[in-house]
């Protein structure tokens, strides 16, 4: 039985449009809830008489959080549909970002970020499971790009406007605010978006069978291969969302005003690379494009070590070639991501989640590890993005031999690659 009853084909232009809106919204509200509050660390840290060190924590925390949390709502989504959850996730997102605006402690917003997390994390996997339910296999990895596309109103002005809040009213209000864009996402999913894949009750929430479905999608070579090197090369990512505000705030000395209009500007880089993605898709196979994004990463992220090893990186430099290195994440990750969940049909929320838990448990963990450093330049931050391309660049090519017919943009008719 097939459990997808709303497709591509069912849609006009407009109804194109909204969904594509609807579900890059979801998309954004994890990164929106960790770009706007950046430039507030140096203000939270006064505030909760603490460091700016022990504040990152509430980052770490809130990697974890979406990685843990997305492991559960992987099985929910395949056995009660996609948007019961989406209700009950976006929910304990809403309360506890009510809480971060009461905290009086770091201990207390380390935990509230968790939960927040975990409430947010529904609408990640949710919005990719729909993308693999609704569009054909071919355009996933354009429909991927497009949603980060929308995505990118985060890092462009989320952390400007964060800055300004902290300024002139305070780091809690940071909150608020993420507490009503939640609450404007909910209403549109419950008004707007169509249940794209119906409840299935034949699938178990037992624990037994769900670590047996875990493992029957780990065990696809496609999948474990895009799934890991996609997740290690994207934590440059996060290496480069933990060190910032120290870099650019501590290291270089700007206020937060000014490091929220320099994250903005390398968000273009991510962003824009993108959309880039999409017009080369045209012409080359996600696995081609793969093949030649992830050795430019490594390249890149190699000078910029040996720059920072060295000290010869004032700011406008460093910025460049942080630049650079997040052009290279944004043309990789869409096509990593398509390619993971290319094989799938019906086990896509749980594909999704595994996915999505593999990208934060290496994320949250390169967090930590940037933020263990001590040392007052951009090495750390250099030396983790460098490891990152590295090892995914040699997981690509190991786990590249061990698929024997890879599903991609390229294949004529995705429906006879479904793997049940």
């Amino acid at each position: 039985m097939d459990h997808r009853p709303w497709t591509i084909h069912h849609m006009t232009k407009q109804r194109y449009f909204f969904l594509i809106l609807i579900l890059g919204s979801l998309t954004a509200i994890g990164p929106f809830s960790i770009d706007m509050y950046l430039p507030g660390f140096p203000a939270i840290a006064k505030s909760l008489h603490t460091t700016t060190a022990q504040v990152s924590l509430s980052l770490s925390s809130f990697f974890i959080g979406i990685s843990a949390g997305q492991l559960l709502y992987g099985p929910l989504l395949d056995r009660f549909g996609r948007k019961n959850p989406l209700y009950v996730g976006l929910s304990l997102y809403i309360l506890a970002s009510i809480g971060c605006f009461f905290a009086l402690s770091i201990e207390a917003l380390v935990v509230l970020r968790f939960i927040q997390a975990v409430g947010s994390c529904a609408a990640g996997v949710a919005s990719m499971a729909m993308v693999r339910d609704i569009f054909p296999v071919k355009d996933n990895a354009k429909v991927f790009a497009l949603l980060i596309l929308i995505l990118g109103v985060s890092p462009m002005i989320a952390p400007t406007v964060g800055g300004y809040v902290t300024a002139a009213f305070g780091w809690q209000l940071i909150f608020v605010i993420l507490a009503v864009i939640a609450s404007l996402v909910l209403i549109a999913v419950i008004f707007a978006l169509p249940e794209s894949y119906q409840p299935d009750p034949s699938f178990s929430l037992k624990p037994k069978p769900i670590i047996n479905n875990f493992l029957s999608v780990f065990k696809h070579p496609q999948f474990y291969t895009y799934a890991i090197c996609g997740a290690i090369s994207f934590s440059g990512l996060f290496a480069y969302l933990a060190a910032s505000p120290f870099v650019f705030m501590d290291v270089f000395g700007i206020s937060s005003k000014v490091y929220g209009w320099i994250f903005a500007l390398l968000s273009v880089g991510f962003i824009g690379s993108n959309q880039v993605n999409t017009l080369l898709l045209k012409y080359f196979t996600s696995r081609q494009i793969v093949n030649v994004a992830l050795p430019a990463m490594v390249i890149i992220s190699f000078i910029f070590l040996f720059g920072s090893v060295n000290g010869w990186y004032g700011l406008a430099s460093t910025i460049f070639i942080i630049f650079a290195f997040l052009c290279c994440v944004g043309i990789t990750y869409p096509n990593t991501t398509a390619l993971s969940l290319a094989p799938f049909s019906k086990n896509v929320g749980t594909a999704a989640a595994l996915m999505g838990a593999f990208q934060m448990a290496v994320g949250s963990l390169t967090s930590v590890v940037v933020s263990l450093f001590k040392s007052h330049s951009s090495i750390p931050m250099a030396g983790t993005m460098t490891v990152a391309a590295v090892v995914a660049f040699v997981i690509l090519l190991a786990g590249r031999r061990m698929i024997p017919e890879p599903i991609d943009n390229a294949a004529a008719d995705a429906e006879t690659n479904i793997i049940h």
